[in-house]
């Protein structure tokens, strides 16, 4: 573990305590705790305390040498494979994850489902974590004997500076389309806060693209060597797939020979986070026949397309929340449900109000029947955000339940033969935040407890 602190929570004696300026919060409030809690050494922009004190300009700018100098080194040792875009993020960086570790190259993964080496080492507060807290787990992955690290990057994270001291041996865009725009404020911002990882690069570091993206520019820098890939004419180009409720068959061509991939994955947008991760793997010298193989058995993330079979029926729990993962995701069940489709759903509180009428008229559009309900509600009015979703709603086959058990049972009761309900937006996560409130709530586990309770 690194012995430099910006959470005083976090501290442990001998530790330094770097006191650090924040929108909400400052640091130097929470000196006094960290010297409580052991701190021999505090950073700071201003004061006088008990222990070793040095005084700085910038203790950020203090903060990001101190972890260059003591611990890039062994960081740089490790190859780091960034992943970023709207969606896909996830789901790529796991296919990595997975792929390096079956041909015996250890690998740690970093993102929203948690940190993994070999198994799940714990939870993450976010996507991409701050500063200090990544060094901690970087190095953890060093000592644990880890030879890469595959990275959800989030665009908050790259806006404000967490990933500023690395450098990447590869970087891999998926897409992008609509989200965080409260934060953002338009998508060009959004587009310019993706890019810092693609000019984070080593000199000899390799940029992959997905060349059907109408962002793709953004990413295809020119002193980056960029590997593209997709449907359209790119290095790694799909050419064909079938899908089934059992997976996906598609064919692609690289370097003028065309492969065959089957995967137990669905969906189109699956093609394109697989496709991504081929050209990652066939780029470092993979062979085809091992990626193949490989494919045959690699998985999604948890919360990912997660489907439990009821009757004839498939529920299926994904982590779903922006327009075009909303879409997707419905339009891939829809290629291989018989019956019909009925969608669980609602929107974070506190976050990009334009998105969500936008994804209650895809919901509308592609299900049959759907239920509006919480999802995070956080400091927002939960009748607010309902109304921002039915706004402009030109639609009668829905309803509101904003308790998502009860709402996640009402869609359970809907399902006839052959049908799917989606249970969309939280994915993997093992709560509901309401205020300050972290409340456990699993949707895996709840419909895992109604229909226990039905047999």
């Amino acid at each position: 573990m690194i012995t430099i602190k910006t959470d005083s929570r976090k501290v442990r004696k001998g530790d330094t305590f770097v006191a650090l300026r924040g929108i909400s919060r400052d640091g130097h409030d929470f000196i006094e705790k960290a010297i409580e809690l052991g701190a021999s050494k505090i950073v700071a922009e201003e004061g006088s305390y008990s222990v070793s004190t040095e005084i700085v300009p910038d203790t950020r700018i203090y903060l990001e040498e101190e972890l260059k100098k003591n611990y890039n080194k062994q960081i740089e040792e490790m190859n780091l494979i960034g992943i970023t875009g709207t969606n896909g993020k996830t789901t790529t960086a796991w296919f990595i994850y997975q792929a390096l570790n079956q041909i015996g190259s250890k690998t740690a993964y970093i993102g929203t489902v948690g940190f993994y080496i070999e198994e799940k080492i714990y939870d993450l507060p976010n996507t991409t974590v701050d500063l200090c807290d990544m060094y901690d787990l970087l190095i953890e992955a060093y000592d644990a004997g880890c030879s890469n690290i595959v990275m959800e990057v989030s665009s908050h994270a790259l806006a404000m500076g967490r990933i500023k001291t690395l450098t990447f041996d590869a970087a891999i865009f998926t897409n992008l389309t609509q989200d965080h725009l409260d934060f953002h404020k338009t998508m060009d911002e959004y587009a310019k806060a993706k890019q810092v990882l693609f000019k984070s690069l080593k000199k000899d570091g390799l940029a992959f693209v997905n060349v059907d993206d109408k962002y793709k520019n953004y990413f295809m820098l020119p002193e980056n060597k960029t590997i593209t890939y997709g449907f359209g004419e790119s290095d790694f180009k799909v050419e064909s797939y079938q899908m089934s409720n059992k997976g996906t068959t598609f064919s692609y061509i690289s370097n003028q020979e065309e492969s065959i991939i089957q995967t137990n994955l669905i969906g189109r947008y699956n093609v394109y986070n697989s496709i991504a991760t081929i050209a990652f793997l066939e780029t470092i010298g993979i062979k085809k026949d091992k990626i193949a193989s490989i494919f045959e058995t690699i998985k999604a993330p948890s919360g990912r397309i997660e489907t439990i079979l009821y009757q004839s029926n498939s529920i299926v729990i994904d982590y779903a929340h922006s327009p075009d993962a909303i879409e997707n995701i419905i339009t891939a069940m829809k290629e291989v449900t018989n019956g019909h489709i009925y969608v669980v759903f609602g929107c974070t509180g506190d976050r990009d109000r334009t998105k969500r009428p936008i994804m209650a008229n895809l919901v509308s559009d592609l299900s049959d029947y759907f239920i509006i309900t919480n999802d995070d509600p956080h400091f927002e009015d939960p009748n607010q955000i309902v109304a921002d979703i039915t706004n402009g709603l030109v639609s009668d086959h829905y309803e509101v339940c904003l308790d998502r058990k009860e709402a996640i049972r009402k869609g359970i009761t809907l399902l006839g033969e052959n049908d799917t309900l989606l249970i969309l937006g939280k994915g993997h996560e093992e709560s509901m935040i309401i205020g300050r409130d972290k409340i456990p709530f699993n949707d895996h586990k709840v419909v895992t407890d109604i229909l226990n309770e039905q047999n």
